[in-house]
């Protein structure tokens, strides 16, 4: 896995440099400059969702004009998968499963935490519902506890969660 990263991220980041024009034509100098991608690529700590993003040609999507709310997955999630799952579904002939379950991280509009609490359910990408709850102060997406909120992004929000979401079975 660390191989196939080590070999995605410079082709990640040529893409993230190109799409960037240097032009900051905004008007609030406190608006975050950087789009989801190139905030979860500088976080540090996203290495398995930016590799699961670039191979499934992604990356342009995400870091479009959106507005965009991701529910992204910690390194320790992907790591409590099953033994080989992540690689599995890095390998070509799964690109559509890898599509489908990061787009299920994914919901269309900027959902802050103060929005998020409020909801039961939200429609993601992928087409099916996420299940919104709030237990013991915390919230949970499915069941994956949401550990981090509010990321912002020059295109959305990023909110961290313990789990990786799997889309239901059709």
């Amino acid at each position: 896995m660390k191989t196939l990263f080590n070999f995605l991220l410079p082709v990640f980041l040529a893409v993230a440099v190109v799409g960037c024009n240097g032009n900051d034509n905004s008007k609030d100098d406190s608006a975050p400059s950087l789009n989801i991608v190139e905030t979860a690529v500088s976080a540090g700590t996203f290495d398995t969702l930016v590799a699961a993003v670039t191979a499934a040609d992604l990356v342009s999507v995400l870091s479009g004009p959106g507005p965009f709310t991701v529910f992204a997955p910690t390194e320790a999630a992907f790591a409590a998968l099953p033994a080989g799952t992540v690689e599995t579904l890095l390998l070509p002939e799964n690109k559509d499963q890898l599509i489908a379950m990061l787009t299920y991280h994914v919901v269309s509009g900027a959902v802050t935490s103060e929005q998020v609490v409020g909801l039961t359910s939200a429609p993601t990408v992928q087409g099916s519902s996420v299940n919104i709850r709030v237990e013991g102060g915390v919230v949970y997406i499915n069941d994956a506890a949401v550990t981090q909120v509010d990321i912002e992004a020059s295109n959305g929000v990023i909110h961290v969660i313990d789990q990786v979401l799997l889309p239901p079975a059709n």
